[in-house]
């Protein structure tokens, strides 16, 4: 019993964790969330392919309300002079050549227009680059999150997994003198394969969330990162209303902005149709050349006739139905933006309260019942599946806390890209 008391201290500090066995890990790559969102946004792919659209839709602006190129035209008349010589391509060689230069001018407003379909055009654009980075930057928080909770599983297992070595010990100097059964060991040596076998699932998923970063960093699979030292801390209660979220979103919500300006352009476009009902012109001047000489001046004046009013009337319906299913989808996203911010905010506050349960009541209960369960087992009170249990408990209630701060950390990250921005 002289070693047995000591060893029971022994584990009872393993299994309610220690503040001295803390290591205070080095400031790596990976070690907080900035850092890689800072490295994300210099190396994503996906984020500068949309810089570079959004460089290739500013391009678009300038020919958007630009007049088309000026047209020449050369004729050459006579080219036998009445059957007097061979055909000749020269101007000087035949009986008359008229030079012709063109523009044509689009009806007054439609190059106005033009521009500014192109412009809401770019809008878009420039609200999806926003889009790209905040999906980006939310997968890279979410996966940060979970690398979190691997790598304070693996910790909480491998400190469960020394507490059963040194119940191992215990049992095997009980064992020797008769105060254990031979299924207490069984169970001890079950204990152990499980948390091994769950070792082994966790370094996968080790794996898999350092691809998946590396990934979104454009950096290979393999890569070396460093260990996450913490979480971001959560906003104030107060700072989560959804009314006031509400109102933000509506302005700063990357996908509604690209719906805004979607609409803006299809009304844009709608005038533009109706613009379609009066001609477009095209103005020119041309001169004559005879014997080497230019003798003769034209002017001309030539215009379409907008005359098909099927036609026409079928493209100011098309136009009319673009901007209603353009006014459609705004309206659908805004209502998905705010029942998805909904639903994140009350998650992220379910899994506030649940940390809290956990944190202080039901942590400090497992604590209380896994020291009842060591003094009873130790006054052979208790036998070894309760202490088993208790053991459990504690490890559950650990757990359960690790999730919900984990949880809140991916709601929290939800929210973010709901609003385009960090809170």
């Amino acid at each position: 019993m002289q070693y047995f008391l000591p060893t029971l201290a022994l584990i009872s500090l393993v299994a309610t964790g220690s503040p001295a066995l803390a290591q205070t890990p080095e400031p790596l790559l990976g070690t907080q969330v900035e850092g890689l969102l800072a490295l994300a946004k210099e190396r994503n792919p996906d984020y500068a392919a949309m810089r570079f659209e959004l460089t290739a839709a500013n391009e678009r602006l300038l020919p958007a309300g630009a007049l088309m190129p000026p047209r020449f035209k050369m004729e050459l008349e006579d080219v036998t002079k009445a059957g007097e010589q061979n055909p000749k391509l020269l101007p000087s060689d035949v009986g008359s050549a008229r030079y012709t230069f063109s523009q044509d001018l689009p009806w007054s407003g439609k190059r106005e227009l033009k521009r500014e379909i192109a412009s809401h055009e770019t809008q878009a654009v420039l609200a999806r680059v926003q889009q790209t980075w905040s999906d980006t930057a939310a997968r890279i928080k979410t996966v940060f999150a979970q690398r979190y909770l691997v790598q304070a599983n693996q910790r909480l297992v491998n400190e469960n997994l020394d507490l059963m070595l040194q119940l191992e010990k215990v049992l095997q100097v009980r064992y020797a003198g008769g105060l254990a059964a031979q299924q207490d060991i069984t169970r001890v040596h079950i204990e152990h394969t499980g948390m091994r076998a769950e070792l082994v699932s966790l370094a996968g998923e080790w794996q898999q969330t350092q691809g998946r970063l590396n990934a979104l960093l454009a950096r290979p699979w393999d890569a070396p990162l460093a260990a996450p030292g913490s979480l971001r801390p959560l906003p104030e209660p107060s700072r989560l209303n959804f009314s006031a979220l509400a109102d933000r979103l509506r302005q700063a919500n990357p996908q509604l902005t690209v719906e805004s300006a979607r609409v803006k352009s299809a009304e844009k476009s709608r005038e533009l149709s109706y613009k379609n009902r009066y001609p477009d012109f095209t103005l020119g001047i041309n001169a004559m050349q005879r014997q080497g000489s230019v003798n003769e001046w034209g002017l001309m004046l030539e215009l379409n006739l907008p005359i098909q009013g099927d036609v026409l009337r079928s493209q100011e319906r098309e136009s009319e139905a673009m901007l209603a299913a353009a006014q459609s989808r705004q309206e659908a996203a805004l209502n998905q933006a705010l029942a998805d911010l909904s639903d994140a905010l009350s998650a992220l506050d379910a899994a506030r309260q649940t940390e809290h349960l956990m944190t202080y009541s039901l942590m400090p209960q497992a604590d209380l019942t896994w020291r009842a369960a060591l003094a009873g087992y130790e006054n052979g009170k208790a036998d070894f599946a309760t202490l088993l249990d208790a053991q459990r408990q504690i490890r559950g209630a650990k757990l359960s806390q690790l999730k919900s701060q984990v949880d809140a950390q991916i709601r929290l990250a939800e929210v973010e890209r709901l609003l385009g921005e960090d809170l």
